[in-house]
């Protein structure tokens, strides 16, 4: 595919908006803008692991769904879900029905709340692995330096399902990098929006 693609509207993007019209809202309004709130950054993460071995059409399509199964992400009333609701959300037919992914997002929910009282936040931590803007290529890889350092601080902190590849796509997603393509008209949008953002501390 190609790295970016000239879209019926005039506007160059990232080669993956050609695949569908779909991705276009979320390519241009959230892909890549930096996220801080912890909520945002949790159901971010959950997401990207629930894609893992799927298209990520099937998961955007699914987002409501997925936000009304699991507390819109809430992790404090995530973590007190049981076996019951796993039972309860394998019958949802409006999400990816995954027992074992469905159970890490129960289990990684009491993983935040520990990493709140650690660090403060979940933005506090995540955002230690903020990629420098031009160290990598853009979409040249799939896994990173940074996306494997921090999925080895996750592993050592109990989480699962985030192995390097779905934190880089996390990465990707909530502006710890800007990868969008060279010539992508929204990668000078997000590049700003980074400008601009208050890193956590």
């Amino acid at each position: 595919m190609s790295n970016s693609t000239l879209g019926s509207d005039g506007v160059i993007r990232c080669g993956w908006c050609a695949q569908t019209d779909a991705f276009i809202p979320y390519h241009d309004q959230e892909w890549g803008m930096p996220v801080k709130d912890d909520r945002g950054l949790f159901e971010k993460l959950c997401l990207e692991s629930f894609q893992s071995g799927l298209s990520w059409r099937t998961i955007l399509t699914k987002r409501e769904n997925f936000r009304n199964a699991f507390a819109h992400f809430d992790f404090n009333q995530v973590a007190l879900f049981d076996g019951k609701d796993v039972t309860r959300l394998m019958e949802d037919p409006g999400i990816v029905r995954h027992s074992g992914k469905i159970a890490a997002v129960i289990h990684n929910a009491q993983r935040a709340k520990e990493l709140l009282a650690e660090c403060g936040s979940l933005a506090n931590f995540f955002w230690r692995f903020e990629v420098a803007d031009n160290r990598y290529s853009p979409q040249s890889m799939t896994a990173s330096a940074e996306s494997i350092t921090m999925a080895a601080e996750l592993k050592k902190r109990g989480w699962k399902f985030v192995g390097p590849t779905t934190l880089f796509a996390f990465m990707q997603a909530v502006g710890l990098i800007n990868d969008h393509a060279q010539d992508c008209a929204i990668r000078g949008v997000v590049q700003e929006a980074k400008q601009n953002f208050t890193r956590p501390t």
